[in-house]
């Protein structure tokens, strides 16, 4: 779904990024919002709140699940016309809904959407702060899943 709006960053969003009470209204580019019934998210069945020592905290090992490149370019060009996108394919990045650093399935194209590049700028650093929070065990994976769910639902 497209849809034009300012960033207007969620309050669980803002909580974890260290920033609320701080305005985030700024013009923003045309989004795309994940499709619930395309992109509706899926997880990897390797990361659970009692294996995120030995997976998403372990140093490189997104690394080691992250999708070949040639993989994700084919399902880019292929969602981008389910999306309604005739961008060029260079502008866009095959976007993880549920992040891999937070347990999203690598390769399941339900968690998988055309992200403009400009767009993913900002939900990585929310993507690496939770990842983070999780790790030092200030927040469940549950927690973290749910608030990146939040942010991209309506934010990208």
């Amino acid at each position: 779904m497209r849809v034009k709006l300012g960033i207007a960053v969620s309050g669980v969003a803002l909580a974890v990024l260290g920033v609320a009470g701080q305005s985030t209204s700024t013009p923003a580019p045309d989004l795309i919002l994940p499709d619930a019934t395309r992109t509706p998210g899926a997880l990897n069945r390797q990361v659970r709140q009692s294996t995120v020592k030995t997976t998403i905290c372990r140093r490189g090992w997104t690394k080691t699940i992250r999708p070949r490149v040639g993989y994700t370019n084919a399902l880019k060009r292929q969602q981008m016309i389910l999306y309604g996108e005739s961008g060029s394919p260079s502008e866009y990045e095959e976007d993880h809904f549920i992040p891999l650093e937070l347990g999203g399935a690598p390769k399941n194209p339900k968690n998988l959407w055309p992200e403009p590049r400009t767009q993913s700028r900002v939900s990585d650093p929310l993507e690496t702060k939770l990842k983070r929070q999780v790790c030092k065990g200030l927040i469940s994976l549950k927690a973290a899943r749910a608030a990146i769910r939040a942010f991209k639902n309506t934010e990208g």
